[in-house]
């Protein structure tokens, strides 16, 4: 949200500040990282571990999301106990916020903008790790539709983002985007309101679109490890060939002669 408005000076950032915004930024890092290991293993010859590494990327995803959508349930909430005041971050938002804004100290709105950015980035990755892991399954999916519809949903909303921090980093006024009627909105109540429900809705739809997403790989989880060659695996070594178990099964009609 639109911070310009808050009375009083920003607060000296603090070591704290900068270290969660650096580990904030190598965390969407790695997950993109974990993304392009992921696109490039999936069209080579199957390795196991490829999964491990599309379950992590699915979970710390997930983990992100929900981090990331507790903050907007909470600024709505904010919102609906102070609906004319600025708009809320959460304390730990509002840190990582003040580190990203160091990249320009002298635009108070770009650490957020950053943050944000970054936040749905990791959504957007979660997200593409699902239609990941269930690449080298052949037939229909529910897990695979729904994650692709997100990826749609959610990469539209990262360019929106993208738009946001781009505009105010270029040296805007005011964030320029969809969430904010592209800057005609001025500063106040009605931009905080546009924009703090714009937000939230966008990220309800995206979360549920998650976690049906989620909910169907779980289903079809059988099906997705097939295709890593994971259960086979189990089956041979609950049963490997010429076992003693079947040595002794084809000398037991001599032993009864």
């Amino acid at each position: 949200m639109d911070h310009s408005g808050m009375p009083g000076m920003a607060p000296a950032v603090s070591t704290v500040d900068t270290v969660g915004a650096v580990l904030f930024i190598g965390w969407a890092v790695a997950m993109w990282a974990a993304v392009a290991v992921l696109a490039v293993g999936n069209r080579k010859a199957v390795k196991p571990w490829l999964y491990k590494l599309a379950v992590g990327l699915v979970g710390v995803g997930v983990v992100g999301q929900v981090g990331h959508f507790q903050e907007h349930v909470t600024q709505a909430g904010y919102w609906i106990a102070h609906p004319y005041a600025p708009a809320w971050m959460t304390p730990w938002a509002d840190s990582f916020a003040r580190g990203l804004g160091q990249v320009d100290a002298g635009k108070p709105a770009l650490g957020m903008e950053i943050l944000h950015l970054v936040g749905n980035f990791i959504f957007l990755a979660g997200l593409v790790g699902i239609v990941q892991i269930t690449h080298r399954v052949a037939g229909p999916l529910k897990s695979r539709k729904w994650a692709r519809a997100g990826v749609w949903m959610q990469g539209m909303h990262g360019i929106e983002h993208v738009v946001l921090t781009a505009s105010v980093a270029l040296g805007a006024s005011r964030a320029i985007g969809l969430s904010t009627w592209f800057g005609a909105i001025e500063p106040g109540p009605a931009l905080t309101t546009y924009r703090v429900w714009w937000h939230f809705v966008a990220n309800a739809v995206g979360t549920v679109i998650l976690g049906i997403a989620v909910y169907h790989l779980w289903k079809e989880k059988r099906a997705v490890k097939e295709s890593y060659g994971l259960l086979g695996d189990v089956e041979t070594v609950a049963a490997p060939a010429g076992s003693e178990e079947d040595s002794a099964s084809a000398l037991e009609p001599l032993v009864r002669r």
